[in-house]
């Protein structure tokens, strides 16, 4: 009976902060709308504007690894329901660790494209809005991190199950959330780049 108290009043603690990752969802939601809508005004639907160039494969394979570590996570949030906690925590660790590839990925495709002589300050406005997009992406993705690592540290605590799978919830909500966002900007850009 006590237990089934304190496991209610987690609930309750809880669910502000849910509240707040939904919020914040919405809010990066609308932020990168905002951002693609700037990108179609400055266009203006004129071939003048555009991109210009043929984007890097390495975003292609930042695609691949971010949708790879969905999967992941979604396996991670499975076993933790389970109460199969080492699981849990290696699927964990495998979807923290692709996280950091899609970073590496991207700032190499950042490489590429001031090797091919695209700069962040550039006179056609269109190329620099990759950088942008791909820029606020990457700080959602270190927030991503950040809340992987909490739910990776929360498997090795010995904490209620209520809180371990908040913390799981957390960061899935946040982490496929930003998953959708890139597939977004990488699709949006692939059809603008000519």
């Amino acid at each position: 009976m006590m237990a089934q108290l304190q496991q209610d009043k987690d609930k309750l603690d809880l669910a502000p902060r849910k509240f707040n990752m939904w919020l914040f969802v919405f809010t990066s939601f609308m932020f990168f709308a905002a951002l693609t809508s700037g990108f179609i005004v400055y266009s203006g639907g004129s071939t003048a504007h555009g991109i210009k160039i043929i984007l890097p494969q390495a975003f292609k394979y930042s695609t691949l690894v971010i949708i790879i570590s969905s999967v992941t996570l979604y396996l991670a949030a499975r076993a933790a329901k389970r109460l199969e906690f080492a699981q849990q925590r290696l699927f964990l660790w495998l979807t923290a660790l692709l996280g950091i590839a899609f970073f590496v990925i991207q700032i190499y495709a950042w490489g590429v494209l001031v090797n091919m002589g695209v700069h962040f300050v550039n006179p056609n406005a269109s190329q620099s809005f990759i950088y942008v997009f791909t820029g606020m992406h990457l700080l959602h993705i270190v927030a991503g991190l950040g809340l992987l690592f909490y739910a990776i540290a929360g498997s090795y605590k010995n904490i209620g199950q209520v809180k371990n799978l908040f913390r799981m919830e957390f960061a899935s909500i946040f982490w496929h959330f930003i998953d959708i966002i890139w597939i977004y900007l990488y699709v949006f850009l692939l059809l603008n780049q000519y």
